[in-house]
């Protein structure tokens, strides 16, 4: 073997030759950019995409802007349990404060449970609008069976 062969790199070491430019190649940013894709081509076209999809999710949060603030114009009815009071084993008085925008008439499900939170006795009451704003209401219901609390189920407008 001669001392070539035995660089370092042995004797499957690459010539260290510098190689010519040629005439006729492409530069290599053009190149580069015809395999990747990343012509000014696709570069527009991209753009536009991305506009597309910006101006879409500015379109879906600005109508739910405007619908969520709509709906918040709307009258709400707010009810508050006071106390109740196991009048027997068959009646219950239930004392609640319900609110509402002055004139706007009302109805509550009134609810009366067992120890074991079953729904004993149930009861609608109608309340008519009022010129205040918060009333207080006492009501009775029918129960099945003793009961040990009496509550507002829930309060709408009517």
């Amino acid at each position: 073997m001669s001392e070539d062969e035995l660089s370092e790199d042995g004797p499957f070491a690459a010539t260290m030759a510098p190689l010519a430019p040629s005439s006729t190649a492409a530069p290599a940013s053009t190149v580069r950019a015809e395999r990747y894709g990343s012509t000014q081509k696709t570069r527009h076209r991209g753009r536009v995409i991305a506009l597309a999809f910006g101006g879409a999710v500015v379109l879906v949060i600005g109508s739910w802007v405007i619908w969520a603030g709509l709906d918040g114009t709307q009258s709400t009815v707010d009810a508050q349990d006071k106390a109740h009071t196991i009048v027997s084993n068959t009646r219950v008085d239930v004392t609640f404060d319900v609110s509402a925008d002055r004139g706007k008439s009302m109805a509550c499900a009134v609810e009366a449970q067992n120890e074991s939170h079953a729904v004993v006795g149930y009861k609608i009451v109608d309340i008519p609008g009022s010129q205040q704003r918060t009333q207080e209401i006492t009501t009775t219901v029918l129960t099945v069976e003793p009961a040990v609390t009496g509550l507002i189920d829930s309060c709408w407008l009517t």
